[in-house]
């Protein structure tokens, strides 16, 4: 405890600099490595939102949890304790499951529809929802189409291959996917998952591609299996109080160098995804590329529970989230 409290009074330091000279601060939270390409295009933006602003709004990026854990960000956020954060939408569970519907297997994993997801209905319809949790939506980050699970065992290629692995999950909605096929999945953050496979609280990794990269997946683990499992989409959300109290010209500033970032994200996050398949085989893991016939089998396993699932957490909107998804 006297440590995250050191470290966050250290981290405040710029905050109070940035006040000093007359700009307006702009803390953003977020959990993914500086290398993961998140980071990257979150770091962008912040130069993007200074030039903009000509230096009138400071966005300070704070990336691996330096500022607040991945847990701790929406309250903060919503507290005023800083500006702004960015989550993974599987993060937000059954506080608001309607963020589950990208992430249900096989649903939304076709570029093109993710290319319209920004600005879209189904975009605004979640957006309203958080706004109902006292955060407002900033910006989306399309972060994965496609998945890797890992193992140091053998290729997990079958349904049957999982039976009775502990593997890492998403959350309570999603896991049920892997719990239909025999799995015993453990829910945990990104940043835990190579600790727990390095110590064998789990016998199987899930994770994006680019992650498997900026997380070093490929020194603790041999095999790979990459599959088009699920579309991942992060976004960045604001206090919307302290949003409403900045001058016209930065709200503007900070708009628009979001919806920058949110084009520049497509880009980034496909090529980050081919260079991965490439990198992690260059640095000795064992990959295989699902087929459509194993996707397809594994979608008639795997996808059914968890939609019945998101159904009944998501009584009201939860139709609405998918057949926005389906009309993209």
């Amino acid at each position: 405890m006297r440590r995250r409290t050191l470290l966050a009074a250290t981290l405040a330091l710029p905050a109070l600099q940035a006040r000093a000279q007359g700009a307006t601060v702009m803390r953003l939270s977020h959990q993914f490595p500086p290398s993961h390409h998140n980071a990257r295009v979150m770091a962008a933006f912040a130069e993007d939102v200074k030039a903009r602003s000509n230096g009138s709004v400071d966005v300070q990026v704070f990336p691996a949890e330096q500022l607040a854990r991945a847990n701790e960000n929406f309250p903060g956020v919503a507290r005023g304790a800083f500006e702004a954060a960015a989550a993974v939408n599987f993060q937000w569970g059954t506080t608001l499951p309607e963020m589950n519907a990208p992430t249900i297997p096989y649903l939304f994993s076709d570029i093109g529809r993710i290319r319209q997801f920004p600005g879209s209905e189904a975009a605004k319809l979640l957006e309203g929802l958080l706004q109902r949790r006292a955060v407002q939506n900033l910006m989306w980050l399309y972060t994965s189409r496609q998945a890797i699970f890992t193992s140091n065992r053998k290729l997990l290629v079958s349904p049957g291959d999982f039976q009775g692995l502990k593997v890492r999950g998403l959350n309570a909605l999603t896991d049920n996917a892997l719990s239909a096929v025999g799995a015993a999945p453990s829910s945990m953050p990104g940043p835990e998952v190579p600790q727990a496979l390095q110590s064998g609280v789990l016998d199987a990794g899930l994770t994006d591609l680019s992650a498997a990269v900026s997380r070093r997946f490929y020194e603790f683990q041999k095999y790979g299996t990459v599959t088009p499992f699920f579309c991942v989409m992060s976004h960045v959300y604001v206090n919307p109080r302290w949003f409403a109290g900045l001058r016209p010209d930065q709200r503007t500033a900070i708009e628009a160098a979001a919806h920058k970032a949110e084009q520049d994200q497509m880009e980034v996050t496909e090529a980050t995804a081919a260079a991965a398949v490439t990198e992690l085989r260059a640095k000795g893991m064992t990959l295989h590329e699902q087929t459509a016939a194993e996707a397809a089998e594994w979608s008639a396993r795997m996808q059914p529970p968890v939609l019945a699932a998101f159904l009944r957490l998501a009584p009201d909107n939860g139709r609405r989230a998918i057949d926005a998804l389906a009309a993209l």
